[in-house]
């Protein structure tokens, strides 16, 4: 069933275009950030087939499947950092309310449930010279699709698959950016920031980022990941690919 129009009028709380399929949402909620777009104003999909995840990688959405949405927000430039996070804590919050155990954040922009990823999220600023015109925050969320039997059932994951009954897409959408817009409003404060490190599951665990393998230390208010190697060195990392490794003890 794809999602209807009329449903989203009925659960989105803030104003939207929505397309049965689309290249990126991204990209068409860019265009409408530079012509006025309201803070809040989302694109959504119900397929799409050329979006994007962090450095490049594809990320599609089959019809019917999942949800690929778009949000657009107006931060000061000094919280863009920010953006990303909310996205994770608003995606960690929907599947907490839906009963499911074991979710958590896979530094910097992954959401898993046990494990496995269930949403990706991209945050792409728009800029004028050195004035921010907006962000747009970007999230896709496995809904109905089932992995099992596939090269990804390892590795990834579904909503339906971790609460074990049908969900309403069009209400998870509503929920979704209920949730972004309450924490967007309180992007300054320190409960977002807290709240979105206290679901980091790679923190105290040994780790490979950027080939420099160590102890997750912390993270900084900016979102940056401190990690500690072997001969005691700290290593600051702003992006990268996190994998975990076998842990061997603490580094002290």
């Amino acid at each position: 069933m794809t999602l209807a129009h009329d449903r989203l009028a009925k659960t989105l709380p803030a104003p939207f275009r929505y397309y049965e399929r689309i290249g990126s949402t991204n990209d068409v909620a860019r265009d409408w950030l530079l012509q006025g777009a309201p803070l809040g104003a989302l694109v959504i999909a119900d397929e799409q087939f050329a979006g994007r995840g962090r450095r490049g990688k594809s990320w599609q959405t089959p019809p019917g499947a999942a949800l690929a949405l778009s949000v657009i927000l107006r931060p000061d430039s000094r919280w863009l950092p920010r953006i990303t996070m909310l996205g994770g804590l608003a995606v960690c919050e929907l599947a907490e309310s839906l009963g499911c155990a074991d979710v958590g954040i896979k530094w910097p922009n992954d959401v898993q449930i046990a494990g496995k990823k269930v949403s990706g999220i991209l945050c792409e600023a728009t800029w004028s010279g050195e004035r921010l015109c907006g962000a747009v925050l970007g999230i896709g969320l496995n809904v109905r699709t089932d992995f099992q039997g596939t090269q990804l059932a390892a590795t990834a994951t579904s909503l339906e698959s971790a609460v074990g009954a049908r969900l309403d897409r069009a209400q998870l959408a509503g929920e979704l950016t209920e949730r972004i817009l309450y924490w967007q409003r309180r992007i300054e404060t320190d409960r977002l920031f807290s709240s979105w490190r206290s679901r980091l599951n790679a923190l105290g665990q040994m780790v490979n980022v950027g080939g420099v393998a160590g102890q997750a230390l912390d993270v900084t208010a900016d979102g940056a990941l401190l990690v500690v190697d072997e001969f005691g060195k700290r290593h600051t990392f702003h992006v990268g690919e996190l994998a975990p490794l076998a842990r061997a003890g603490n580094i002290q």
